[in-house]
Parts: C-alpha cells; sequence; structure tokens
C-alpha cells in the first residue's frame, strides 16, 4: 500500500546545479514530518516542489496514489504557510483568512461561517475587524495557518512559519500548530532549521545534506541512533575525537591513546574497526578531576579521556568547559565548575557514545 503522499527519486536543477538528487520520501495521511537540515540542504526546495513552485527534472510526486508532478499549486489539494506569512495589508483578519474561499467563489454565508470557525478554532474570534498591522507576530502567524486551513487541504506544507517570532512565542506557538494538526488529522510538512522544533513538532524527522537525505526516522531514532557522522554533529553530537579501534565478535576495542585510556564498547551491529571518529554531547559526558579517576587499564562499557579545562561560563542550570583534548577541544556540562589549567576526566558512557569509521 503507497503512503498518502510520495517523492519519488525527484531530482531538481537550478541551472546546472542539482539541488535535490534523488531525493525518495514516504509520508502517511495525518503524519507530520519536519525537513530538517542547514542552509543549502536542500529542505526549501523539496518543500516547493512538493507545492508544484518547482518542477523535477526527472522523478514524481504523487498524492493518495495521483501523480502531481506537473500540476499547477493550485490543484493539488495543498496549502502553503510561508515563513513571511504573506498576509494582505490592506485586508482585515476575516478578509485574509476567507482570502481562498472567495477565490473558489464560495458563496458568501459560506465564507463567514467558515471564517468564524477558523477563528474560533486559532482564538483569533476577538481580531477578525484588525488588520495585519495591527496585530502581534503570534497574531499573524495564526491568521496565515487560518488562511491555509480554510480550504481544508489535503496536505499542509509550513515554510519556517516561526522563525520570525521570538524565542518565548515561538515556544508557544510550535505546541499549538502540533496540537492542531493532531486534532485535524491533517497531513503536514514542515521545513526548519531548528533542531529542537522538528524534535517537539514532528512525528518524523528527515534529515537533508547537500540535496540528499541522511537520514529519516522518530525523533527518538535520529537523537539517540544518528545513521552517519554528520548526523550525529547535526543532532548536538559535535564533540569530536580521534580513536583506533579493532571489531572482535561483538565488542569493540578501543585502544589506548595519548588522551584516552583503552576501552570495550559492544558493537550493537556495527562492524567498526580501524581509525574512527567518536562523537558524543556535552551533557552526556562526566567530567572529574584526573587525579581522582579510577585508574584502570581498560575501561568497560565507556570511553575515557583526559584534557586539561581551558574556558568555563555558566549559561543556566550547569557548567560548561572547554577542554583541550591533545589537539581537539570539546565541550562538557557540569554541576560544578572546575578551574582553568585543572587536569580533567571525561567519561562517555558508551550509550551516548557514536562511532563511524573515519572517511
Amino acid at each position: 500500500m503507497s503512503a498518502f503522499l510520495e517523492v519519488v527519486n525527484a531530482r531538481v536543477l537550478y541551472g546546472q546545479n542539482e539541488v535535490l538528487k534523488g531525493v525518495n520520501l514516504a509520508v502517511e495521511k495525518g503524519e507530520f514530518v519536519a525537513l530538517l537540515g542547514s542552509s543549502g540542504c536542500g529542505k526549501t526546495t523539496l518543500l516547493r516542489s512538493i507545492a508544484g513552485f518547482n518542477t523535477p527534472a526527472s522523478g514524481a510526486i504523487r498524492v493518495n496514489g495521483h501523480d502531481v508532478t506537473r500540476l499547477p499549486p493550485d490543484k493539488r489539494g495543498m496549502a502553503l504557510v510561508f515563513q513571511s506569512y504573506a498576509l494582505w495589508p490592506h485586508m482585515t483578519v476575516d478578509q485574509n483568512i476567507g482570502y481562498g474561499l472567495k477565490l473558489r467563489k464560495m458563496p458568501k454565508v459560506a465564507i463567514d461561517a467558515r471564517v468564524t470557525e477558523i477563528k474560533r478554532l486559532l482564538g483569533l474570534d476577538a481580531f477578525g475587524a484588525r488588520k495585519p498591522a495591527n496585530l502581534s507576530g503570534g497574531q499573524r502567524q495564526r491568521v496565515a495557518l487560518g488562511r491555509a486551513l480554510a480550504i481544508q487541504p489535503d496536505i499542509l506544507l509550513l515554510d519556517e512559519p516561526l522563525s520570525n517570532l521570538d524565542a518565548r512565542i515561538r515556544l508557544t506557538v510550535r505546541h499549538e500548530i502540533s496540537a492542531l494538526q493532531r486534532r485535524l488529522g491533517i497531513t503536514a510538512v514542515h521545513v526548519t532549521h531548528d533542531r529542537e522544533e522538528a524534535m517537539v513538532m514532528a512525528d518524523r524527522i528527515v534529515i537533508l545534506n547537500n540535496g540528499e537525505i541522511a537520514q529519516v526516522g522518530t525523533p527518538e531514532e535520529v537523537y539517540n541512533r544518528p545513521a552517519s557522522d554528520f548526523v550525529a554533529a547535526f543532532m548536538g553530537a559535535e564533540n569530536l575525537v580521534e580513536l583506533s579501534a579493532v571489531l572482535h565478535g561483538d565488542r569493540i576495542e578501543i585502544a589506548a591513546g595519548a588522551f584516552n585510556t583503552a576501552a570495550v564498547v559492544s558493537a550493537r551491529g556495527r562492524a567498526l574497526s580501524g581509525p574512527l571518529n567518536a562523537r558524543f554531547r556535552g551533557e552526556s559526558a562526566e567530567l572529574s578531576d584526573a587525579e581522582s579517576a579510577i585508574p584502570s587499564l581498560r575501561e568497560e562499557g565507556a570511553l575515557r579521556l583526559t584534557g586539561t579545562v581551558e574556558q568555563t561560563s555558566y549559561p543556566g542550570g550547569l557548567w560548561r568547559h572547554v577542554i583541550a583534548v591533545g589537539s581537539a577541544h570539546v565541550i562538557v556540562d557540569s554541576p560544578r565548575s572546575f578551574e582553568i589549567g585543572k587536569r580533567v576526566s571525561v567519561r562517555i558512557p558508551e550509550e551516548a557514545l557514536f562511532l563511524y569509521s573515519k572517511q
């Protein structure tokens, strides 16, 4: 059985530049999928291709089994909420929300009823006569969302609609959109560069890199089981050290180095041997005095590094340390502060340690 929305081997060119390189994606009906990646990775191009504003050089876009690759945007049963909201400044909230219905030549009575329903749904009942200039950023965002929902689209497309909101309002609105999507059972595809936003809102996350899909999975999967060095770094495991290891059965034996003890960790199905990149998140490591660390010829179930504290700061809740580990620098959070120049031990449990063959 095919998915509700399918992108099949889509290639998109801008001149001679291949922006999407044979992307395949399947979205189930009622699912909320986030397209996540840094600037230039192809996420907005993919969204615009789904919407009909970009036509793939090859491949197909299908909705409910129907090929819509060559259909114009208004014939696809989709609605797009733009980053800029794109509200008509001379129209009231009521007129903006009802604009798409008016284009469809619906009777005025039906338009008024639908607009009233949408305003109630979005908490805009008291703002119908106002114009966009007299609304807050969060209210304008709701109006743009209301205009999209008013036409009852099969698929709701969201192009970074929260990026213009301040951080405090963004936290509230992301939950509102997610709850509304689930309540309505609508299929949604959301473009964002904000990792936390994708994690909070989406059922599944699609991570793009250089025009290709690097990984697709639930928030828990892409966070705890990143498929590549790139995904691990993008999902916050930015600390990087280089190791050497040998695979023995279901165990990876990490060789001792100038700044790490020998260690043994579970292979967990990974056939890793030779030079490795090891990544971890600063909040997942344990920091202690180097001289108080338990001496061990070989650490079981964890990697232990030694280094020197170079910087400390207090972003709130925990102390943040920049630690020199040989020529590398890692960032580790700790409940207490370690003074600059202090020799420290950094212990990373195996479940927080991401290992990849060095390319």
